[in-house]
């Protein structure tokens, strides 16, 4: 369970926080409620994500159930640094898609005495840990995993099944393209796309 710090304005750090789990799991949503939370105790709080994620705005951080909160897009992590001076709270959504200087950056905010919450998936649609997510997580004071539920068993889902083919990393998608499943739905799910792929191969040749 995930317990906020109590504030020591003896200590000048603040701490990382990170929200993690599969596509459907809730993580954009938890990170918008925290962070709205800190508005309402007025303090200055600045939101960021990364601008290749356009999937429902440019600008807003949008949960899948529409809940949002307004962000700046950036390009690459070394731009947080720049524009989350003087600030109370940073809210980083999508953080799988930044590069390894999101970890540098993060560390060094924190450092600094702001409160940085990030939210990412932890996996790829492989099922393997999607770039400097472990990084933030080994050093982060809190970690929160949050899961969907599995469409096919209705067990917890912490895995992405990717439903379109296709090899590369990043994908972005909605309901369309990925199925939160359960570690036993998933890998049977993988072996069945496996499978299929391979006969239209040996079909075609």
């Amino acid at each position: 369970m995930f317990l906020e710090n109590t504030v020591n304005h003896k200590e000048q750090f603040g701490w990382i926080e990170v929200i993690c789990g599969s596509m459907f799991s809730g993580k954009t949503e938890e990170l918008i409620r925290r962070l709205k939370r800190a508005q309402f105790a007025k303090q200055k709080v600045e939101i960021f994500k990364p601008s290749i994620d356009t999937r429902y705005s440019d600008e807003m951080v949008v949960s899948h159930n529409e809940n949002a909160i307004r962000s700046t897009p950036v390009p690459a992590a070394t731009n947080i640094r720049l524009l989350a001076q003087g600030c109370d709270v940073i809210g980083i959504d999508e953080a799988q898609f930044f590069d390894d200087e999101i970890v540098a950056v993060c560390n060094d905010l924190a450092n600094e005495g702001i409160r940085v919450i990030i939210a990412g998936l932890d996996m790829d649609f492989e099922g393997k840990p999607f770039g400097p997510m472990p990084a933030l997580m080994a050093t982060a004071e809190y970690v929160t995993k949050v899961h969907a539920v599995c469409t096919r068993t209705g067990n917890l889902a912490h895995y992405s099944f990717r439903k379109a083919a296709g090899k590369q990393q990043v994908l972005l998608g909605q309901t369309e393209e990925y199925e939160p499943l359960s570690r036993a739905a998933y890998f049977k799910a993988r072996q069945e796309f496996t499978d299929s792929n391979h006969t239209e191969e040996t079909t075609s040749l």
